[in-house]
């Protein structure tokens, strides 16, 4: 079987949908399982993939990372519209055929998306100890506090009330979260077209922010991370990264035109 025979019959890795520009990209990247990433053209637009004999990858770090890697770049040369990891369709033929089943709605959000790219921003406690922080700064959680540390009892005793407090202070945690996550959006909503609050992973974390903002405004967008910092003293940690490709804002669920026995790709 001939090297072009195998590249168009063998499963494609999906990266990213794009406009096609008329020009064959030479995108010099390497994917997953260290394969050459190329583009599929169809009806004006485009499908980044690279080719696996695999049916399935593992969502390992290595793999999650090249995955990211591919798309940082071509986050950099234009407009993409990410399509999350793991998403393998069975051929070439495959990969045109949901291009032109899909094309409306990948041309639709192509120009939502025009020009614009996500930043990430995540504001945290930097402190060393994060109850102990809500201890010394919220006085109702003090005080519930040293009336449990003050009775004269066993600790098997005192377990509904721990349980309450820590009750309390998720409570108060959870407040403050919300509260602050509100003073920051009220000032970066001049800065960029949308804010998306994603779950926060981490105890000390106040907010995970992802915000859409237009590529030639990104200075504009950083001097909106500023002015937000200065609502809060030295205690927040704000960190902002990006440009990535704009996961939080691309809606597609792409529709596979054909029913065979399995299904050729997956939703996006």
């Amino acid at each position: 079987m001939s090297s072009d025979k195998l590249s168009s019959s063998c499963g494609k890795v999906l990266y990213a949908l794009c406009a096609a520009d008329g020009e064959v990209p030479d995108y010099k990247l390497v994917g997953l399982e260290s394969a050459p990433v190329y583009a599929i053209d169809k009806d004006g637009l485009r499908a980044v993939v690279s080719d696996t004999q695999s049916q399935r990858l593992r969502p390992d770090r290595r793999n999650i990372s090249s995955h990211q890697a591919v798309l940082h770049a071509l986050t950099e040369t234009g407009t993409v519209l990410p399509v999350r990891f793991g998403v393998i369709a069975r051929n070439v033929k495959t990969v045109e055929d949901l291009l032109v089943a899909n094309q409306k709605t990948i041309k639709k959000h192509l120009e939502q998306l025009k020009g614009r790219v996500e930043m990430g921003l995540r504001v945290s406690w930097d402190v060393a100890n994060i109850y102990e922080y809500f201890v010394a700064t919220h006085p109702i959680l003090e005080q519930r506090r040293d009336e449990i540390w003050n009775q004269n009892a066993n600790a098997g005793d005192l377990r509904e009330e721990k349980i309450r407090l820590g009750n309390l202070y998720q409570s108060l945690r959870d407040a403050d979260r919300l509260e602050f996550t509100e003073k920051v959006k009220n000032i970066l909503v001049n800065y960029c077209e949308d804010i998306v609050e994603t779950e926060v992973k981490r105890e000390k974390d106040v907010m995970d922010l992802a915000c859409l903002v237009e590529r030639d405004k990104l200075d504009e967008f950083a001097k909106g991370i500023f002015e937000a910092s200065k609502l809060f003293d030295n205690v927040y940690l704000f960190d902002y990264t990006g440009p990535w490709a704009p996961h939080n804002f691309t809606t597609l669920n792409l529709y596979e035109p054909v029913a065979k026995k399995g299904k050729d790709t997956e939703a996006l």
